[in-house]
């Protein structure tokens, strides 16, 4: 089964980091899997988001990017 959550993601980004933590905690808690993308590995993801990471995509729906909501992810997730 795929992941339900997306974390797109760039080397270096500090806002990606603490998105990170956001993603790992809700989705643990949730019991949801995630992975992580890193945006300039993959030209479709880049020329869509790379003004926006980190972005949070849950079911094939962004859900928030720069700072990502734990709350409103949890909602997603729900």
């Amino acid at each position: 089964m795929p992941a339900r959550v997306s974390l797109i993601t760039r080397e270096g980004c500090h806002l990606c980091a603490d998105a990170r933590a956001v993603v790992a905690s809700v989705c643990s808690a949730a019991g949801v899997e995630w992975r992580e993308v890193d945006v300039d590995a993959h030209a479709r993801l880049a020329e869509r988001f790379a003004e926006e990471v980190p972005v949070v995509i849950v079911d094939g729906q962004v859900v928030g990017f720069w700072r990502i909501d734990a709350d409103r992810l949890r909602s997603a997730l729900a």
